[in-house]
């Protein structure tokens, strides 16, 4: 495998794109399972109950894939990694497109996960370590919005196939296999991240996460994420079982709602970039909490309708840019040092979704039993993850980056990690 120091390297945005599009497939994975699942009841003969243990095996394979991932990738180096995960996909796509009852689709949502879930710390720390100080925040907040494109995407084609049965599931899941396959092929061309190879003969014991200056961040990450994630992942996940089973709405019609919140989302994802390095971010996370809690509370308060869920949709894809997945990775990258950064992430993601995946498990019959109450819950607990975000990252400041030749350095570091740099990387100031 090699190791060397690329004569060359990609310019960051490049890189950005091309790494970043984990994000992309880890949206478009799970929306468009939670639509083709629902459009292979029928065909396939799956009972809800049976929808909710694929639902549940799809997350719990994610968290899974992420706790994996994250350490490996620290260990083995960004680009080995994030190119298996990727082949992991497009397998697990393939499997799902050619799957004739439950057995073969629990074995493919289960490689799906593995894949995208392993893959989406280490592309985030990729795309961290090829960035500068200047652009760092904002290709961070650009792996954000192509979150919102991967899902709005996987809608888009529900869009157009959510009657045509187990085809139409089957061309969701060849969407997401197509463009993994075209990201593998793409990132065979890109080098290993300079950070990690300027770092890589250092040893960064995951336990330092529960130590030290790290412990503060790393406990305010696990329960802001674990919590917003719970929320975001049931609306997400089973958004198209609501609009159908509960709404009693056209798959396909149900499917557009997220169309109707594209420019929303890409729009104020695009905004979140121009403020994610500025101390501004803060004020915009308060506004962005109140959207998704708010988001949540209209169905519950009104009823649930194309109109309540439409609305539903569009207030929490503001919320979304500026208060969710965005800003976690932005801090998730700026709290850890080089050796420590994917494990970190890894595990924040992983605990995230093994207790949505543990969720899922229960969601149908919850909304069998009231769907209002469901979603009250989980603007109470999308509240409860915001404010432990709030306190813990309220005043702090960018952390220091490993020093890469060529790049600029971080001037103003916080104590933590100046401490951590002395103890982790070769090269800390």
């Amino acid at each position: 495998m090699n190791h060397r120091a690329p004569a060359h390297p990609p310019h960051a945005w490049r890189t950005g794109v091309v790494a970043g599009m984990a994000s992309y497939v880890d949206a478009a994975a799970i929306v468009s399972t939670g639509i083709a699942l629902v459009l292979y009841q029928g065909p396939l003969q799956l009972s809800g109950g049976r929808v909710g243990v694929l639902s549940g095996a799809l997350t719990a394979a994610i968290a899974t894939g992420a706790l994996l991932g994250g350490r490996l990738g620290d260990r083995f180096g960004r680009r080995a990694v994030f190119t298996a995960t990727m082949a992991m996909v497009v397998a697990g796509c393939a499997l799902l497109v050619l799957s004739t009852g439950f057995a073969p689709l629990l074995l493919g949502v289960l490689v799906l996960g593995l894949g995208s879930g392993a893959d989406l710390p280490v592309a985030l720390a990729m795309v961290s370590e090829s960035a500068t100080d200047r652009n760092r925040a904002a290709l961070i907040g650009f792996s954000n919005v192509l979150w919102g494109v991967g899902a709005a995407a996987a809608g888009t084609v529900a869009a157009v196939v959510g009657g045509w049965g187990r085809t139409g599931g089957q061309l969701l899941y060849g969407h997401v296999g197509a463009v993994a396959l075209l990201l593998l092929l793409a990132r065979l061309a890109l080098p290993e991240s300079p950070a990690w190879l300027a770092a890589r003969r250092e040893r960064a014991p995951a336990r330092l996460l529960l130590s030290g200056r790290h412990l503060r961040p790393f406990a305010a990450l696990l329960g802001f994420y674990a919590l917003t994630n719970l929320a975001a992942n049931t609306g997400g996940q089973f958004g198209a079982y609501v609009a159908v089973d509960v709404a009693g709405l056209p798959v396909e019609v149900g499917s557009r709602l997220s169309l109707l919140a594209l420019p929303v989302a890409v729009a104020a994802g695009l905004w979140f970039m121009r403020i994610a390095g500025t101390p501004r971010r803060m004020g915009y996370f308060a506004f962005g909490g109140l959207c998704l809690v708010g988001g949540y509370l209209v169905p519950a308060l009104f009823g649930f309708s194309l109109a309540t869920l439409a609305l539903s949709t569009a207030v929490n894809a503001v919320g979304g840019a500026f208060a969710f997945e965005g800003i976690m990775k932005t801090w998730a990258q700026e709290s850890f040092p080089t050796l420590l950064r994917a494990t970190a992430q890894g595990a924040v993601i992983a605990v995230a979704r093994y207790l949505a995946a543990a969720f899922a498990l229960v969601t149908p019959a919850l909304l069998r039993f009231d769907p209002a109450l469901l979603y009250a819950g989980l603007a109470a607990v999308s509240a409860a993850g915001l404010l432990i975000g709030w306190f813990g990252f309220r005043g702090s400041r960018r952390a220091a980056r490993p020093a890469v030749p060529g790049r600029p350095v971080q001037l103003r570091p916080t104590r933590a990690a100046a401490e951590s740099q002395a103890r982790v990387s070769p090269l800390g100031s």
